[in-house]
Order: C-alpha cells, then structure tokens, then sequence
C-alpha cells in the first residue's frame, strides 16, 4: 500500500485526484500519473521527458546532483579499477558478477559468435569508400536480423540472452570491419586467444605483412573507456532503443535505431566535437581565457564543448577517471607526445572554468567526453571512429535495458502525447476559392 499520495485539483472542473507518490531503492520520488487522464481528463506536458519516468529499472542509477554512477548498484569508480570490460558486460545483462567459471563460460560464448557470416562482407562492400563508420554500422547491425530469424522470437527469455550475447560479440568485428573497409583495408578474423577488447584491438589495426600484438596499456585504457560508456540510464539512444523495441521489432533493428540517435552530435558525437575544439585552440595559439570570455558572451555562438551534462550537476564520475588515466596514456605511450599539449589545454581549460562564477554557478562541470577524446586519440583511433566506439561499449547497456522492458508484463508500446497548438476545425475548399495565405 502506497504511503504517500499528490493531490492534483482541477479548478475548472472543481475534481480532484490523489497519486500515488512512488519510492525508488534509490533518487527521488516518483509521481504516478496514470490516473491524470482517466479522472480527470488531462495529460502532462514535459518537453524532452526530463522530469518523467517512462519506464522502471534495475539496471542503471544515477545522481547528478551528487556525480554518482552505479552499475547494478557497484560504483563505476570500482568497476573500473577492478573488472573488465567482459564481466561488466555479464553484470548488466544478468544481475550480478559472474562466478570464475560463469564468467569463463560467457566469454567463450561471446568469443565463439565474433565472427561474421562471409556474405556479410557484401554488405560492406555495397558502401561508397568513403562512408562514415557510423553509416555502416548502422547498416550492417540492422541487417542481423536477415541471418538470425531463430533468435527473434522475443517472448522467450533464452533466446533474448542468446541475442543479446551475438549483438555484445559481433559488434567489435562490425565496428572494426567498418573502419577496415573506410581505409581500403582487407578485412581481419577475431582471435580465440585474444581478450574482447584485444581483438577490436588486433582487427582494427593488424595488416597482412604486421602481426599488431595488442599494446597492454591501450587494452586497458580503451577497457575503462568502455565500461564507462557501457550504461548511462535513460539517456536519448537507449530511449529510442526501449521505443523501438516497445513495438515488438526484433532486437537488430532496435540496437540499430540506438546506433542512428547515439550518432548526433549532441549525444555520441561530443567527444570529438571536444578534440576539433582543442585542436583550434592549439593552432590558433590565443589564450584560454580568450574561449572562456567568448563562452560567457550570449551574443557569440561559439561554446566550450564537453562541458556541463543535462543530468550532472557535479563533476561527472567517469570524467575524473578517464582524466587520470588520459595522464597515464599521455605520458608512458610514445604516441602521447603528438597529444601532449592537447591534454595541457584540456587541463588549463577546465581550470579557468572551474574558478569562474558563471560556470560555478551554472553547474558546468567537465563530463564524459572531455578527456575520452584524448585518450582514443593517443591509442591510434581516428576521430570518424570515436563513436563508434562509444556505441560498441554502449551495445550491453542497450540490450540488457532492451532485454528488461520485453520480460515486463506491463509493458506496453511507446505512445507520447503531445500539446496540440494547430488550426482547429477547417472545411476543405477548392482550389479555386482559396486565398493566398499570410507569409
């Protein structure tokens, strides 16, 4: 029984409702409102849904006020330094860590289905050369669907693991076949020697006359920057997975819908948005106060990219780890010395920000994608692939929530409302009565 209700009133109509107020393991509360329309009639209007929950979950908590991130209630700062990015993969998809042999067990599995059907190499090759990664990959995850009809029927709790583990293992060889085909490159098989993210590694960069062995600081780099970017909750591509997928469409195409909006420069983009910012700054050699004086100014478009977070209202958690590890990158990788100085004017930017009140008091802080930029950079990854590989690390994040919402009974196809401000009632006219309209 609910404890605590919202009395909402209707002063045209004089009625009243009580909702029930609804208290989460964790956050604040939660308001229900289904009852708004059916006693009273109305609807709420909440542009972006930033104030409404539309769905429940177990997977992802965050608080933005206080810069805390939880995997299945396991703070990311531990499950960086602790896990890989393998085993995050199991905890978000089942619940808990695995056992050793559990979690041998799930990486062999992953491991065994990283290849690609042969006569998916068409697919790519029906892209224009210079395709962006992300329009392949868009493509070809969306294509999984024509190859794999017995892991389609989504009412079985099996065979929604069973793809889950085949999107979370082929998504490295998809991202990676992707950038191969991008440089005119031969295509590179997975190893079953090699780690996860070892093998993204080796098929991204080996060449038929050099064997790449896996540098151990870029597989544990790119394994935090993963399992950083492996689950941010409610976010715009895992809504639009959750809607997709609230349809009944086949696990594929609702990952492929996630690919396409986590592709927009306001969401997976960022980061490299963050590194062509940098990179102007360190050609044109002005002053850092220059682009934070011209930040302030509300006549000058111009804006410091990585900064401040629609949730976070803190230091984003995971933009102090990947700081302290793009240190690490920078400093021990021969490749570093190239982005030395893109780290230094990272570091004096959010200096400045940080002491100046109309960034204090906004609550723009650094955030995810202000330091992960550097570090892909240092590793050897171009910038057209940056979101690439945040949609690869993201992969477990959309299916496990993907995965949630099909085993709901309540669940029900996504429908918002809207507020209608259009032309009321009008009769058709023929053409030849109309008049021109007003421009």
């Amino acid at each position: 029984m609910a404890t605590n209700f919202v009395t909402v009133t209707d002063h045209k109509s004089g009625k009243s409702v009580e909702l029930e107020v609804m208290e989460p393991t964790q956050g604040s509360p939660i308001i229900d409102l289904r009852a708004l329309h059916r006693e009273l009639g109305l609807y709420a209007y909440d542009p972006g849904f930033t104030v409404t929950a539309s769905c429940w979950s177990e997977i992802t908590y965050l608080d933005g006020e206080n810069g805390l991130l939880q995997y299945r209630g396991y703070p990311i700062e531990q499950l960086v330094e602790h896990s890989s990015f393998i085993e995050t993969c199991f905890l978000l998809l089942c619940g808990h860590l695995p056992t050793a042999a559990e979690l041998e067990l799930f990486s062999a599995e992953v491991t065994r289905e990283s290849l690609l059907q042969e006569e998916m190499k068409r697919f790519f090759e029906g892209f224009r050369s210079n395709a962006h990664p992300m329009a392949i990959m868009v493509g070809v995850v969306g294509a999984l669907s024509a190859f794999y009809h017995d892991f389609q029927d989504i009412r079985d709790p099996k065979n929604r693991k069973l793809s889950a583990k085949l999107l979370i293992a082929k998504m490295p060889t998809i991202a990676a076949w992707s950038y191969r085909y991008a440089n005119g490159l031969p295509f590179e098989y997975p190893r079953s020697d090699y780690s996860y993210v070892e093998n993204f590694l080796h098929m991204m960069f080996s060449l038929p006359t050099v064997d790449y062995k896996p540098e151990p600081l870029f597989v544990r780099a790119l394994e935090v920057v993963m399992i950083a970017h492996a689950d941010h909750e409610q976010n715009a591509s895992t809504s639009t997975v959750r809607l997709a997928g609230s349809s009944e469409a086949n696990p594929f195409a609702s990952i492929a819908a996630g690919i396409a909006s986590l592709w927009g420069p306001a969401h997976g983009g960022a980061n490299e948005a963050v590194i062509r910012m940098l990179m102007e700054m360190r050609d044109t050699g002005k002053p850092m106060q220059h682009y934070v004086d011209r930040a302030k100014d509300k006549k000058d478009r111009f804006r410091l990219m990585g900064f401040g977070h629609r949730i976070y209202k803190n230091y984003d958690p995971r933009a102090k780890i990947l700081r302290d590890l793009c240190y690490q990158v920078v400093e021990k990788c021969e490749m570093g010395g190239e982005n030395r100085k893109l780290l230094e004017l990272a570091l004096e930017l959010e200096t400045l920000a940080l002491k100046d009140d109309y960034f204090k008091q906004r609550k723009l802080y650094p955030n995810v994608d202000f330091y992960s930029g550097i570090i892909l950079l240092t590793i050897g990854i171009p910038l057209n692939m940056f979101t690439v590989i945040f949609a690869m690390a993201r992969t477990v994040g959309w299916i496990s929530q993907w995965n949630e919402m099909m085993g709901d009974a309540n669940s029900k196809i996504g429908r918002p409302r809207q507020l209608y401000v259009g032309a009321k009632h009008r009769d058709y006219q023929p053409v030849w009565q109309r008049e021109p309209a007003d421009e």
